[in-house]
């Protein structure tokens, strides 16, 4: 897993996961400001709102991605 810096041409969509630099954790965007130059996450169910700078994204190799990647749906009525 690597972090990359937000660029100016960079897109942030809100419920994907960033890392909040200042506090070392991983949040959730609400809404992402780039007139403002704020982002506004949840962190451990609180709503933040700080500078775009203070922010990175998350970056996985395909490795990783398989690893993390969620089945939507236990495949039991699959045989009916």
């Amino acid at each position: 897993m690597k972090f990359r810096r937000i660029e100016e041409n960079a897109r942030v969509f809100p419920g994907e996961y960033i890392l909040h630099v200042p506090s070392q954790t991983i949040v959730v965007v609400g809404a992402f400001k780039r007139g403002e130059g704020t982002i506004k996450a949840l962190k451990s169910g609180k709503l933040i709102e700080d500078k775009i700078e203070n922010f990175h994204k998350i970056e996985l190799n395909a490795k990783e991605r398989h690893v993390r990647q969620v089945k939507r749906n236990c495949g039991g009525c699959k045989g009916r």
